[in-house]
């Protein structure tokens, strides 16, 4: 049995599905004779609702791209650039990180499991804690994430590096290999500003994204109304071609009725009118024949 593709299957499933699905992959490994895969399997850990959530977006491959690629950008930004540089791009942060999980919001409904706003609240502090720490962003990525780690109070170090100031009297001594490092300095700085760019067309994307979401989400809304209308409508002319079908049925037996009536009264009409004619001749000859006319 291939464990990896089992722990794929499994990690894709609601969490409502999750264990019975796990002791059924386990028993399959066991009567395989797999004793070492049973035994992993059966040792996987089931995820809460908002890791499953925020592993379903690990799995789309650009978002997850996009998160890890800022989270590189943030990094870099927090050892080299001022303040107010590092500000602007972890504003940039929580644009991203809102954006991502409203998509992941969308995905898991897509899945048939609509989730809270606090479930969504915690996948972002999931994303948040991926953009400060490598490992917590390689263990997302990988989609198997099992509950939300602790979100680091902030990047390595506590601010980013600041300049440091020369001293009056004199020109600071240069460092010694100075311009290796300044080499060093430059070839920073440009990946720095292609990190920042990237991170910046990538905050662009989400927010695109998460406007045509909207858009569709909406017009989603409105042909849901339309097709529910039309429902509704159809209900209401079927009943209607029932109830007149219904009338057309007791139409025609009236109609049938009524002519079986027609028919039955021309009869008797008929029988009267040979006694009425009998009658009457009876008298002309009886009249014919009577001394007294």
């Amino acid at each position: 049995m291939d464990v990896d593709e089992v722990v794929e299957e499994l990690y894709r499933l609601p969490p409502a599905q999750f264990t019975a699905t796990r002791a059924t992959r386990a028993a399959e490994a066991r009567q395989a004779g797999d004793a070492p895969a049973a035994r992993r399997i059966a040792g996987l850990r089931k995820p809460t609702l908002a890791a499953w959530v925020s592993n379903l977006l690990a799995r789309r491959t650009e978002e997850a791209g996009q998160l890890l690629q800022l989270a590189q950008a943030l990094r870099e930004a927090h050892r080299t650039l001022d303040p107010d540089q590092f500000r602007t791009l972890s504003h940039q942060r929580h644009v991203v990180v809102a954006g991502l999980a409203r998509e992941a919001g969308r995905l898991a409904r897509q899945a048939g499991q609509p989730v809270s706003g606090s479930v969504l609240h915690e996948v972002e502090q999931i994303l948040h804690a991926a953009l400060a720490d490598p490992e917590i962003a390689d263990q997302w990525a990988t989609g198997t994430l099992t509950k939300a780690p602790a979100v680091p109070t902030d990047f390595p170090g506590t601010a980013p590096v600041a300049q440091v100031k020369q001293k009056p009297g004199g020109p600071a001594a240069p460092a010694r290999g100075g311009k290796t490092r300044d080499t060093a300095a430059d070839r920073r700085r440009a990946r720095l500003k292609d990190a920042m760019k990237a991170a910046t067309e990538a905050a662009a994307e989400v927010n695109r994204r998460d406007e045509a979401v909207r858009r569709a989400e909406k017009e989603h809304e409105r042909a849901t109304a339309r097709r529910s209308a039309a429902y509704e409508r159809v209900e209401q002319l079927t009943a209607r071609l029932g109830e007149a079908q219904e009338e057309q049925r007791a139409a025609a037996e009236e109609t049938d009725a009524a002519a079986r009536r027609v028919k039955e009264a021309t009869r008797e009409r008929k029988a009267a009118q040979r006694t009425a004619d009998t009658t009457s001749r009876a008298v002309r000859r009886l009249s014919e024949g009577d001394p007294g006319h």
